[in-house]
């Protein structure tokens, strides 16, 4: 795919629709068009397994009469196509009910400039390249430890979408984008059975992508570690949660501030801007617009400029996360957030005992559960009740004393918040939501 071709002929086309969708009687249009190409490849005990080519393209129109609103989607570019999707989207606005929230955003929140955030970088090795990538990661993996007996395999995936945001205030704008990973998962065996784990790492430069067999080598070394499990006798306990699963308290985190959740009630954090809601060392912000980075944006799905902002402050919430729509539905302005927040990330604390690696916050909490892994849906967003399926290892003397799966934790959401004793410098970058490893007070452990 040639992003720059793609990105004028979906600008075009983005334009051919917004005129039509005038000429059909339209008071405002609103276009988002997509084109996206990649390549999966992945290799399973030894053997190439699976080779996908993706290449997908699309728009969506969404028409006003007044504030009566229709919307339809295509990935048909033909002139009649095109014809036919704006009759579709006019014909559905005709009858709905008006909305007094239904609408483009204020001309002045759109983006009209662009810094250049350096998110397109192709990567094209063919299949056989990619497939030997794929090969390294597994037989890395494979030749880690001899207790690794089988494999779901090592895969490379490359990816590479441009995307145009178009209205009838004048906007046509639109970027390309790319994500390159590597990935690999394996198992482990023993004579007290089989345990899985994997690794992977994604960014959006293959250059910036680790050495494959570190990936196979991590992965195996999870895999192995977990053998011998244990289950645990119900109790209560300090949790600290790895890294890559603490990231999930900062997406219920967002999910909760998020403009839909609190003008439909289903929120546990409604009407709580301005109120502590972490201990006061704790920072919590969103930069949509560093460079490279997988979550940069310079729009949002309304086409509203993005912008980096503080959402918690010495443990207090500054602001929610709202799209045009949301924002009208709760008397406030859009924040840039629809489609979500973008690289959002939880600060290392300032002093050594609301900070250190994992190592030093295993030390730190003495004796506890360390969580690896997460299990279930079990996230009440409406009260903030949590009760989640886990698996990890159990903590004596700032230790790791043994490996331990078939156990629940309980909480609650707010508290676990306020309970926060520290934020691990152990960084995970490789998505748009940035946490070092969580240490919490306190919670319930079900276990036998």
């Amino acid at each position: 795919m040639n992003a720059g071709n793609s990105l004028e002929i979906l600008q075009q086309i983005s334009d051919d629709l917004l005129q039509e969708a005038k000429r059909q009687g339209a008071d405002a249009a609103e276009i988002a068009a997509s084109e996206n190409s990649g390549l999966d490849v992945t290799v399973r005990m030894g053997d190439l397994e699976t080779v996908e080519h993706t290449h997908d393209r699309g728009f969506g129109v969404t028409v006003w009469f007044g504030q009566c609103k229709g919307s339809a989607s295509t990935s048909d570019f033909t002139p009649q196509s095109v014809r036919d999707t704006i009759a579709a989207a006019c014909a559905i606005a005709r009858y709905t009910a008006e909305d007094p929230c239904s609408g483009l955003p204020p001309r002045e929140r759109l983006a009209w400039e662009f810094p250049d955030l350096d998110l397109d970088h192709p990567w094209t090795p063919t299949v056989e390249q990619a497939a030997k990538i794929a090969q390294q990661i597994e037989d890395a993996a494979r030749a880690t430890d001899a207790r690794i007996t089988n494999s779901e395999g090592g895969s490379v995936s490359l990816h590479r979408g441009v995307r145009v945001h178009a209205n009838s205030l004048g906007m046509n704008a639109g970027y390309a984008g790319t994500r390159h990973s590597y990935s690999c998962a394996v198992i482990a065996e023993d004579d007290s059975g089989m345990q899985r784990d994997y690794w992977y790492h994604a960014a959006r430069k293959a250059s910036e992508l680790p050495d494959p067999e570190a990936i196979g080598r991590r992965a195996a070394e999870r895999s192995v570690r977990r053998l011998q499990a244990r289950r645990l006798q119900t109790t209560r306990a300090p949790i600290l949660f790895e890294a890559p699963v603490a990231i999930s308290l900062l997406r219920h985190f967002s999910s909760a501030i998020s403009g839909g959740a609190l003008y439909r009630k289903t929120s546990f954090l409604v009407d709580q801007v301005g109120n502590a809601l972490f201990p006061e060392f704790v920072k919590i912000h969103e930069e949509p617009l560093l460079h490279s980075q997988l979550g940069s944006a310079p729009f949002d799905g309304d086409g509203v400029a993005t912008q980096a902002r503080t959402l918690i402050e010495s443990g207090v919430l500054q602001g929610y996360a709202l799209s045009q729509y949301s924002a009208c539905r709760l008397g406030l302005e859009t924040t840039g957030n629809a489609g979500g927040l973008r690289n959002l990330r939880i600060e290392p604390g300032a002093n050594q005992d609301t900070t250190g690696d994992l190592n030093t916050l295993i030390q730190r909490m003495g004796r506890g559960l360390l969580v690896t892994e997460l299990m279930g849906q079990g996230v009440n967003m409406i009260t903030g009740d949590y009760s989640r399926g886990v698996s990890g290892f159990w903590i004596e003397n700032g230790e790791i004393a043994y490996p331990v799966e078939e156990v629940t934790i309980a909480g609650n959401l707010k508290d676990m918040f306020k309970n926060l004793q520290a934020v691990g410098s152990d960084m995970d970058l490789r998505g748009s939501t940035q946490s070092g490893s969580i240490l919490l007070d306190e919670m319930s452990i079900a276990g036998s």
